[in-house]
């Protein structure tokens, strides 16, 4: 690596390692919504899509005036792309949340965090893209942190149901993987900003077609703080971590970029206890510790 190209990946580390902790920000916000405003789960994620959406249409507006000699997208292209969008961030948080209704969050968490290893795996069988010693190790390093930061709260003895909820977090784990992948190989066509508009406003209609059909209250019925929060949501944890995470796959790859994701789970856990008053244990303590090693040792020692 030259010293120009170690420069750029790591301001993709940073870009990604940022990106996670916003979207990680998300689930404090969701949770602080369900709890003080109740909001159904189809019309917060409706309300969330609604207000980035003006956001990537100004961006996207403004990168096609800048970029009017820009290549158009094929059918096949454009085919890829609502695929993508589809997986991407709606699928995926689809069956997130669906799974929930059946296990603890501590174990969904286990389960959504083992997406880096499909990410891999995928790449290496369908991408021939080879597996490096230093993404093993720091797999192995990721993964221990994140299990000993939800020991104690991994009673499984709590679930209704382990095997339905487990079968659809592993749906929403694969379907991120398969978004991540998709988006490594598109960004470098299309241009990470122009991407991420693309897939994030497919992921919208999505999720309103979604609404309409399974809606449970209007979206107009809820109390003001509901909506400050939502717009919190789309701009903090949805459409600046978005162009973040694309431009950190751009750079640094998107077997890379989805290790360094894994730091996730972990600041979910400082935030909670920071905005929701949820305990924090030394065991989630050591844990943070493993996990952000694991990330400091893929983002020293490059691709």
């Amino acid at each position: 690596m030259t010293e120009k190209s170690k420069f750029q990946y790591f301001v993709g580390v940073i870009l990604v390692l940022t990106g996670a902790i916003l979207f990680a920000g998300k689930a404090v916000l969701v949770k602080y919504n369900y709890l003080h405003y109740h909001v159904d789960t189809v019309s917060l994620l409706a309300l969330r899509m609604l207000f980035s959406a003006p956001f990537y249409l100004i961006i996207l507006f403004f990168q096609q005036q800048k970029q009017q000699d820009q290549v158009k997208l094929t059918t096949r292209q454009w085919f890829w792309m609502f695929a993508i969008g589809l997986v991407g961030y709606y699928l995926a948080s689809l069956f997130d949340f669906w799974g929930l209704n059946y296990i603890t969050a501590s174990v969904e968490r286990l389960i959504l965090f083992i997406y880096p290893t499909i990410v891999v795996i995928i790449s290496a069988i369908f991408l021939k893209k080879p597996i490096y010693k230093i993404q093993y190790i720091a797999l192995i390093i990721t993964y221990l942190g994140v299990a000993i930061a939800f020991v104690p709260d991994l009673q499984l003895g709590l679930q209704k149901d382990l095997v339905i909820g487990s079968i659809l977090i592993f749906l929403s784990a694969f379907t991120y993987a398969l978004y991540l992948i998709g988006s490594g190989e598109m960004i470098q066509k299309v241009g990470a900003l122009r991407f991420t508009c693309y897939a994030m406003l497919i992921s919208t209609g999505m999720v309103i077609v979604h609404y309409f059909v399974a809606r449970e209250k209007g979206l107009l019925s809820y109390e003001a703080g509901a909506y400050w929060l939502s717009l919190a949501m789309a701009i903090f944890s949805t459409v600046i971590p978005s162009f973040m995470i694309s431009e950190g796959i751009r750079r640094i790859g998107s077997g890379n970029a989805s290790i360094i994701g894994s730091v996730g789970p972990v600041a979910t856990i400082i935030m909670a206890n920071i905005f929701l008053d949820e305990n924090i244990t030394a065991w989630q303590l050591a844990g943070t510790f493993v996990v952000l090693s694991g990330v400091l040792m893929i983002s020293w020692k490059g691709k």
